[in-house]
């Protein structure tokens, strides 16, 4: 989980500047529709397809986090500092975990691999304070 990746390089796009803005004025992890909700009233020409695109662009440019849960929406992440993440698993909420990043785990998997390890991705599953309180 290293800072911003070599990448292909890009035109300078305002709606891109823009999606990165909202998500870094957030701590919600929010989906892609999210964005386009908030960005929608003031830039009446954007569509979804460009939010999506324009945030694969900002994942590929280590901008943001794009994280992938497999059982819901891609959800975002304008904090591309490496830390932990609990995601709900009746919604799908995604919360930071204020724990310190182990270092010590990515040398004992360097070892165990006999390769180098540049970094690790750890979420922690269970519930939020929302679901918890639901009946099924």
């Amino acid at each position: 989980m290293e800072g911003k990746k070599e990448s292909k390089k890009y035109k300078h796009s305002r709606q891109r500047e823009r999606i990165l803005e909202v998500l870094r004025s957030t701590k919600s992890h929010p989906t892609a529709a999210w964005v386009y909700n908030e960005l929608k009233p003031t830039m009446p020409h954007l569509s979804l397809g460009t939010v999506y695109r324009n945030l694969r662009i900002l994942g590929e440019q280590g901008e943001i986090l794009i994280l992938q849960n497999g059982s819901g929406p891609d959800r975002f992440d304008g904090d591309t500092r490496p830390h932990y993440h609990y995601i709900c698993l009746r919604c799908g909420r995604v919360e930071d975990v204020p724990l310190p990043v182990n270092a010590e785990l990515d040398a004992q998997a360097a070892l165990v691999l006999n390769r180098p390890v540049l970094g690790h991705r750890l979420d922690f599953l269970g519930f939020c304070a929302d679901c918890m309180g639901q009946k099924d």
